[in-house]
């Protein structure tokens, strides 16, 4: 089995000078910042301190400004300037990462199919998640052929009722929104044809800047003009999600400054506020841990694949469903900040689902 790996990779420079490598600065930075000094963050990195420093030195000679506060005796800091080369980092896997690694599966499966007995791979349709990229890891190391596809919620589901794919990712909120969420995904899901196997339950709330600073509360707060909001895309089942939000408490989308923009994922929500470019976002409880950023939980929701019910006896679904079940994969959700488990791996009809 063929897999590609594509990682974001981008240099820095001034004008017609030579464009230096950020990868082995920003890591090392990044170890610095850990351990609180730079012969610590050298060898973390396996390299010599001399090679660190000197690496340190060419960055801060491009920049005309210091990476590093570095005082006797007690250690070393990173500057605001080495901290924002860090999130800028951050940043750009946040947004970048999902669709590369759709593009790496894609060109895999495509290589794949000039080989002699190309394998049958499943394909894989999904919002973007932190459940969904550890069940990718673990089909992987399965040694299962997957070919994954990051679309919003609706633009999965309907793939699948095209045959386009044979699991397709969406979420729904728990609660008085569930049956408005539910009825726009059934358009395309039907109870006499797809089953829906439960990934997660997972925590969506507001994000805002470390220590909350402008004391954000809830969406009531939206139609402040001092809150830059940034929004997802259209399609998206978090778009969805604050729409119907926003339409019960009456404030309409013209009220809140910043919602005609958007970010990819849930993480590069986070990044994007964390970077200071907005305020406050909407997305899941892990991203807003990973990025250091306030949270301010709103609503529980459920996170399924939707399959065709004559796949679930068809290989590979069978393994699929046992993976999706494991204790290993229980553990692997559970471990995740604001994801519960407990019912992981149930597979359940649409109407049972959702009683509609």
């Amino acid at each position: 089995m063929l897999r590609i790996n594509i990682t974001p990779h981008w240099e820095l420079g001034v004008e017609s000078d030579a464009l230096l490598d950020t990868t082995s600065l920003l890591s090392l930075l990044a170890a610095v910042q850990e351990t609180g000094a730079i012969a610590q963050g050298a060898r973390t990195m396996g390299m010599s301190y001399r090679h660190a420093w000197g690496q340190i030195k060419k960055a801060e000679q491009l920049f005309g400004h210091p990476l590093l506060n570095a005082g006797r005796g007690r250690g070393s800091t990173l500057t605001p300037l080495a901290e924002k080369l860090i999130w800028a980092d951050r940043r750009i896997a946040a947004r970048l990462s999902p669709t590369l690694e759709s593009l790496a599966s894609e060109l895999a499966n495509e290589l794949e199919r000039t080989l002699p007995r190309p394998p049958q791979a499943l394909r894989v349709h999904a919002s973007h998640g932190f459940a969904i990229a550890a069940l990718m890891q673990q089909l992987n190391a399965a040694g299962l052929q997957v070919e994954l596809r990051y679309r919003n919620s609706f633009e999965s589901v309907a793939a699948l009722s095209h045959g386009e794919c044979d699991l397709a990712g969406f979420h729904v909120p728990i609660g008085e929104f569930e049956v408005p969420a539910a009825q726009r995904y059934r358009r395309w899901l039907r109870d006499d044809t797809h089953l829906l196997v439960q990934v997660a339950v997972r925590t969506q709330g507001l994000f805002a800047a470390p220590g909350n600073p402008k004391f954000v509360r809830g969406l009531a707060d939206l139609r402040r003009k001092d809150l830059r909001f940034v929004n997802r895309p259209e399609g998206s089942g978090t778009r969805m999600l604050t729409e119907l939000m926003l339409a019960k408490q009456g404030i309409s989308h013209d009220e809140v400054t910043g919602y005609d923009s958007a970010e990819f994922t849930h993480a590069a929500v986070a990044a994007f506020i964390a970077s200071d470019m907005a305020d406050v976002g909407m997305g899941v409880q892990t991203a807003a841990q990973r990025f250091g950023l306030h949270f301010i939980p709103l609503v529980r929701e459920r996170y399924f694949l939707a399959m065709n019910r004559r796949a679930r006896d068809t290989d590979p679904m069978p393994q699929v469903l046992q993976l999706l079940q494991s204790p290993a994969y229980r553990s692997s959700v559970s471990a995740l900040g604001g994801y519960e488990a407990a019912e992981t791996g149930r597979v359940l009809g649409v109407r049972e689902a959702f009683g509609v």
